[in-house]
C-alpha cells in the first residue's frame, strides 16, 4: 500500500511598516540586521531556498531548496516586504512552487493564504470576503495560477469561511486535529463516529459538506509529530525526524493509501530551531531514498485518492487556542509566558474597540463610496489591485474602470483615500494584536497605530471625530505594565501619526546633512525642492527653500516651504508650513540669511517661530533610521574625540599589555577596555572597504588572541560574512580573477581564527554553483598543463575546505 509524507511550513511575520511611510523602520532588538524581517530572512527564509546536505564528516555534499519539496504558504504582507527589500529569496521561493509542479504531478506546494492573518471566524462576512480574495490575487500575481488550498490565519475556522473559500475556488484546507468533531465513511454508509479530542485518523482527506450545498476538501495534520517538530527536539537530527515520520504509518485497520503530514510555523526551520532547515533537507534526502514511501503534497494527493471519508468540524476553533477562538477576544488562559501574574483580560476590550472602529469606517465608507465608485464594496475587493502595483499608469486605469465619473484631483484623492481607511480597518485585526501576553507589547501597539491610521482617514474624509470614543473604548482595557490601553494608544500608538507637514520636515532637516535636496523618492513619498539654499559659518548651518510633496498612495499633495536652522551640536530646529506666497517666501529667506549671517542663531530661531506660526520640528520628527543618520553626523565630534583617548591608551600601555600577558596578570580594565575599542572598531573598518588591508588584519586577530579580547562578535561575523559575501559575488561574475580568489582564501582563513560563527551561506552558494561549473573547466585545463589554471584550482579547493565544501 502506498505510502506518503508531506510537510507543511506557514511561513509568516505580522506586518512591521510603520502605517504612514509603508516601510519597516529601524528595529534594534534585531541588531545588527536592520529589522526582524531581515534578520529571519537570513536565519530562515534565504537558507530553506539554499539548505545544505552534509556528509559524515560535516561537509557540504549539496544544496536544495526546501520549498520545492514541501508544502508551503507565506504571508502575502511578508511576500510583499520580501519583494521588495530580499528579491533573491522571493524569486527562489516562486521558482521552487514552479519546481514542485514538476515533481508533484502538475500540483504546486505553495498554498495562498487570507491576506492579513485576520481570525476570520470573529470577522464580518463582507471581512472574510474581501480578505480571502485579496489573499487569492496576491498568490496569482506572485505564483502565475490560481491556488488549490489556503491557509487560515492560526486555522480558525468557521463553515461560513470554509463557504466563501469553496465558492472563490478553493479546494482545501489544513486543518489541527482537535478541530475534527464527527467522521463517517461515505462509501459504507456507516454511521458518524466521534472523533474530538484530535482522535481524527490524519492520514487521508476528509470531505466537508457546507451550508451552500457545496463541499471543501480537509486535511488534519499529525499533532503529536507536530508538536515535537514545533517545541521538541526533532530537528536536532533530520534522521530522527524521518523515523518519526515513518513510525506514524500503520496498516492496522487502515485501508487507503496514508499520508502521514505535519504543520509547524515555517520559522521553526532555522529561526527558532538552528540549522533546523538543514535537519528538514536531511529528512526529505533520505525519505526520496527511501523506495516504500514518497514525498507529495495535498494538490497531489488529493487527485490521486479523493475522500472516501466525510467530517464535521468545530466550528470556532483554531490550532494555538484550546479554547477555540478565545485567545484573540477574553482571558481564556492561552499566553507566551514568561510573565507570571499577568492577565489578558485587555483583549476583550481592544476587541470591543476594534470592532467599532470597523463599523464607523464602514458608515463613512457606505457613506461617501458611491459619490466616487459605482460599486464601492467591489471597487474595495479589487483595491488589491493598487496594493500589487501602485504605478501611475495603473491608479489610472484602476480610476477608470471603477469610478464613477469623471473625477477632479480632490476627487481621486478622496476615492483613494476611501479604500485606504478601508484597508486599515483590516489591518487593526492582525491576529497577532491579540496573541501575545500584554496590550502595550510591540504587535498590539502596531494594530492601534493601524487604528491611529484608520481614524485620521476616517476624520479627513468625514469631518467627524472618532478618536475620543475610541481612546474611551480602550481606557476600559487593562494593562499589566501601564494603565490602561487608552495610555498605550497616547503614548505608544499617537506618536507614530504622520501629515504632510512632518514628511516634509524630514526631507527638509535630512538635507541639512547632504549636498542637496533634489527631487527624491522616499518610502511612498515624492519630494522636489525648486528652490533650496544653503549657508555655512564653521559648523552652523542654515537651508531654506520650497518644494512639492505627494504621497504616491492617495496622491494627496502640498507646496511647502521650510527653513532649518542647525548651530552645530545636538540641536536642530525646522520650520515648515503650506507655501503661500513666493513674496512671504523670499522674505523669509532674506530675514534668516540676515540674521545668520550677523551670527545671531538665537534671533533665528524667533524668526522661525514667528514665520511659521508654530509649525516648527526637531530631530525628534525624523523618522528612526535617518534620525539615527543624523544623530550619529551630531556626534561625530564627541565620537572621534573619545576614540582619539582610547587610540592615545592603547598606543601607550601596548608593550605594558604584552607585558602583562606574558606574566599572566590580568590587564587593567581601562587598558583592556581601550583594546577591544580599537581592535573591534579597526576590524569593522577593514570590512567595509572593498580593498581588504590583509596584513593590518592579521596584526588585529593576533592582538586579539593575544590579550583574549572579547570581540562583538555580533556585528563582526554579520559584516565579515556580507564582505565574503560580496567577494565570492565578484568571484562569480569574473571567476578567473586569480588574485581575487586568493584574497578571498587568505581572508576567510584569517577570520576563522577568530572563531566567529560566521553564517557564510551565501558565500557557500556561489562556491557550489562555481564548483558544479567553473571549477570543472578549470580543472581540465590544469589537467592539460595550464599554470594559471593550476594555480586557480589550488585556491579554489582550498578555499572550499575552508567552506567545508566537498567538491570531490
Amino acid at each position: 500500500m502506498k505510502r506518503y509524507i508531506c510537510i507543511h511550513g506557514h511561513f509568516y511575520q505580522p506586518p512591521r511598516e510603520n502605517p504612514w511611510l509603508e516601510e519597516v523602520e529601524l528595529q534594534d532588538s534585531a541588531a545588527p540586521f536592520h529589522d526582524w524581517n531581515e534578520r529571519i530572512a537570513a536565519e530562515c527564509y534565504g537558507p530553506n531556498a539554499a539548505s545544505r546536505i552534509l556528509d559524515s564528516e560535516g561537509r557540504i555534499i549539496d544544496i536544495v531548496n526546501n520549498y520545492s519539496r514541501i508544502s508551503f504558504n507565506f504571508g502575502p504582507t511578508l511576500l510583499s516586504w520580501m519583494q521588495r527589500k530580499q528579491p533573491e529569496i522571493h524569486r527562489e521561493i516562486v521558482e521552487a512552487d514552479r519546481l514542485s509542479m514538476e515533481r508533484y504531478s502538475g500540483h504546486g506546494s505553495a498554498l495562498a493564504q487570507v491576506y492579513n492573518h485576520m481570525i476570520t471566524p470573529l470577522a464580518s462576512r463582507r471581512d472574510k470576503s474581501t480578505q480571502i480574495l485579496w489573499g487569492i490575487e496576491d498568490f496569482k500575481s506572485r505564483f502565475g495560477r490560481d491556488p488549490e488550498g489556503m491557509w487560515l490565519p492560526e486555522t480558525a475556522v468557521d463553515l461560513e469561511t470554509l463557504d466563501i473559500l469553496a465558492g472563490a475556488g478553493i479546494r482545501f484546507v489544513i486543518l489541527a486535529p482537535r478541530q475534527a468533531h464527527k467522521v463517517r465513511n461515505m462509501e459504507s454508509n456507516e454511521p458518524w463516529r466521534d472523533v474530538s479530542n484530535g482522535r481524527i485518523d490524519p492520514t487521508t482527506a476528509y470531505l466537508c459538506r457546507l451550508p451552500s450545498g457545496g463541499s471543501i476538501n480537509l486535511f488534519f495534520y499529525d499533532g503529536p509529530i507536530s508538536q515535537d517538530l514545533a517545541f521538541g527536539e526533532l530537528l536536532k537530527n533530520g534522521s530522527f525526524f524521518k523515523n518519526r515520520l515513518m513510525a506514524a504509518f500503520s496498516d492496522n485497520d487502515r485501508h487507503w493509501p496514508q499520508l502521514v503530514h505535519v504543520a509547524v510555523d515555517g520559522e521553526t526551520f532555522g529561526h527558532h530551531h538552528l540549522q533546523g532547515e538543514m535537519a528538514l533537507s536531511y529528512c526529505l534526502h533520505l525519505a526520496e531514498e527511501d523506495p516504500s514511501v514518497a514525498l507529495t503534497n495535498y494538490g497531489e494527493y488529493l487527485e490521486r485518492h479523493p475522500p472516501v471519508f466525510e467530517v464535521e468540524i468545530f466550528e470556532n476553533s483554531s490550532w494555538s487556542c484550546i479554547h477555540g477562538l478565545e485567545r484573540w477576544r477574553t482571558d481564556c488562559g492561552c499566553n507566551s509566558g514568561g510573565h507570571p501574574g499577568w492577565k489578558q483580560d485587555w483583549r476583550e476590550p481592544l476587541r470591543n474597540a476594534m470592532n467599532w472602529l470597523r463599523d464607523r469606517a464602514a458608515q463613512v465608507f457606505e457613506e461617501l463610496g458611491p459619490r466616487y465608485y459605482k460599486n464601492h464594496w467591489h471597487a474595495r475587493d479589487r483595491y488589491i489591485e493598487l496594493i500589487l502595483d501602485r504605478s501611475y499608469e495603473n491608479v489610472n486605469r484602476f480610476l477608470g474602470e471603477h469610478a464613477s465619473g469623471a473625477s477632479s484631483p480632490e476627487d481621486v484623492v478622496n476615492a483613494l483615500k476611501l479604500l485606504e481607511m478601508q484597508r486599515f480597518a483590516q489591518y487593526i485585526f492582525t491576529s497577532c494584536g491579540w496573541f501575545f501576553d500584554e496590550i502595550s507589547g510591540i504587535e498590539t501597539v502596531q494594530i492601534i497605530q493601524y487604528a491611529v491610521r484608520t481614524i485620521q482617514l476616517a476624520e479627513e474624509l468625514s469631518g467627524q471625530f472618532f478618536e475620543e470614543e475610541f481612546i474611551r473604548l480602550l481606557k476600559r482595557a487593562p494593562s499589566n505594565v501601564l494603565g490602561d490601553g487608552g495610555q498605550v494608544y497616547e503614548e505608544y500608538a499617537k506618536p507614530a501619526k504622520v501629515d504632510m507637514l512632518r514628511v516634509g520636515a524630514h526631507f527638509a532637516m535630512s538635507s541639512v546633512f547632504h549636498e542637496s535636496m533634489d527631487a527624491e523618492e522616499f518610502s511612498c513619498f515624492s519630494v522636489s525642492a525648486d528652490t533650496y539654499n544653503r549657508l555655512e559659518a564653521g559648523r552652523s548651518r542654515l537651508v531654506t527653500g520650497k518644494g512639492r510633496l505627494t504621497s504616491n498612495i492617495t496622491r494627496a499633495f502640498i507646496n511647502f516651504q521650510f527653513a532649518v536652522l542647525w548651530p552645530g551640536d545636538h540641536n536642530l530646529t525646522c520650520g515648515l508650513n503650506y507655501l503661500h506666497s513666493f513674496e512671504n517666501y523670499r522674505k523669509m529667506e532674506g530675514d534668516l540669511q540676515a540674521v545668520f549671517n550677523r551670527g545671531d542663531l538665537a534671533e533665528g530661531i524667533r524668526l522661525m517661530d514667528s514665520y511659521f506660526n508654530k509649525s516648527t520640528f526637531s530631530i525628534w520628527h525624523l523618522f528612526k533610521d535617518e534620525q539615527r543618520k543624523v544623530v550619529h553626523a551630531l556626534l561625530e565630534p564627541s565620537y572621534q574625540a573619545a576614540e582619539a583617548s582610547y587610540r592615545q591608551i592603547l598606543a601607550s600601555n601596548y608593550t605594558v599589555l604584552n607585558f602583562l600577558q606574558w606574566l599572566h596578570i590580568p590587564a587593567p580594565n581601562l587598558f583592556r577596555d581601550a583594546a577591544q575599542y580599537v581592535v573591534n572598531t579597526d576590524i569593522q573598518r577593514l570590512f567595509s572597504e572593498d580593498e581588504l588591508d590583509e596584513e593590518r588584519l592579521e596584526i588585529l586577530a593576533e592582538d586579539a588572541k593575544r590579550w583574549s579580547l572579547r570581540l562583538d562578535d555580533r556585528t563582526l561575523r554579520f559584516i565579515a560574512a556580507e564582505w565574503i559575501s560580496r567577494k565570492m559575488g565578484n568571484l562569480e561574475e569574473t571567476p578567473e580573477q586569480t588574485q581575487l580568489l586568493k584574497e578571498i582564501r587568505n581572508v576567510l582563513g584569517q577570520i576563522q581564527n577568530l572563531s566567529l560563527g560566521l553564517h557564510l551561506w551565501k558565500a557557500e552558494n556561489v562556491y557550489f554553483r562555481m564548483a558544479c561549473g567553473m571549477f570543472q573547466q578549470m580543472k581540465e585545463r590544469a589537467a592539460s598543463g595550464d599554470p594559471a589554471a593550476m594555480d586557480w584550482v589550488e585556491h579554489f579547493t582550498v578555499l572550499g575546505e575552508l567552506l567545508k565544501i566537498n567538491v570531490t
